[in-house]
């Protein structure tokens, strides 16, 4: 199959139109060339809050009411293109207040994921940054699933989650991990790349990883942004030596696709020149104390 992962621009809205349009052509493009798994970045659909204008836009407590609260609609045009054009796409996440939250509880920062046939899946970041944590109130939202679609077994680390080992392990039968980001520097960019690099390592598996580019102005929270979309993969017998599938241009707007075939990963799980996924245990099953020893 073939996979589009976005670096994905923000733009400011005056009419639900407009958003309409750049979507659908978003959509449209990746899939004349045959993509059939479609990813958008984290944070993508706070482009929304522009609707609500540029004072609420660039409030950042105002700004997740107004995604949240245009989400319904975001969704069903997502719904809509997916069965339309016949592909899978993760929506970018989004601040959601909806149910099942609380009466009165924080937003989660939630990715949605629509295939072509109407169903859906929702996925909320697990480990939020400090931005998120301190000076916006995101909290973290359901635990992690993997989704069993046509195309394969995917699971989605959102953006800061995939940095953490044990969040990628329990998403080792995924045959496909999406990482969704947004990265205001370079370091960042590279702190989620080395992430969905080594998740790609120790679970034998495919990630990919999409950013917004571009920045936003009119956001506190995006003002600047660092990232392009990248397919990574265990650098083992029958994939790229790098790890690199594809890989775009850093800060440059538009899809990057790669062709994936998943008969690849279950070949390289089952006999590859290592197997890091199924020797995972052997590492927890040894005397890991350690002891100061001087030299002598």
């Amino acid at each position: 199959m073939k996979i589009a992962t976005a670096a994905y621009p923000l733009d400011a809205f005056t009419r639900w139109e407009d958003y309409e349009e750049k979507l659908t052509s978003w959509v449209q493009d990746a899939a004349q060339e045959g993509a059939n798994l479609l990813v958008f970045p984290e944070y993508a659909a706070m482009e929304l809050a522009t609707l609500a204008g540029m004072n609420v836009a660039g409030d950042l407590e105002q700004s997740m009411h107004a995604v949240s609260e245009r989400l319904p609609r975001a969704d069903a045009l997502h719904a809509a293109l997916a069965r339309s054009y016949g592909v899978h796409i993760l929506a970018g996440s989004a601040p959601s207040f909806h149910p099942p939250r609380p009466e009165n509880a924080r937003p989660v920062n939630r990715a949605r994921l629509f295939a072509p046939t109407g169903e859906t899946g929702v996925q909320d970041k697990q480990i939020m940054t400090r931005f998120e944590a301190e000076v916006w109130d995101v909290v973290p939202g359901n635990g992690l699933q993997i989704f069993d679609t046509s195309l394969g077994k995917i699971g989605v680390l959102i953006c800061y989650d995939s940095e953490f080992p044990l969040l990628g392990r329990a998403l080792s039968e995924a045959d496909i991990i999406i990482v969704p980001s947004v990265t205001e520097a370079l370091a960042g960019y590279w702190r989620v790349r080395i992430g969905c690099m080594a998740r790609a390592l120790e679970n034998q598996c495919y990630t990919v990883m999409s950013s917004i580019v571009g920045g936003a102005d009119w956001s506190e929270a995006f003002g600047s942004t660092v990232g392009t979309g990248g397919v990574f993969c265990p650098p083992d017998r029958g994939f790229p030596e790098t790890g690199i599938v594809a890989l775009g241009t850093l800060n440059v707007a538009g899809w990057t696709y790669a062709d994936v075939d998943l008969n690849q990963i279950a070949e390289v799980r089952a006999d590859g020149v290592v197997l890091n996924r199924r020797d995972w245990t052997a590492q927890t099953g040894r005397d890991t104390a350690v002891t100061n020893t001087p030299l002598r």
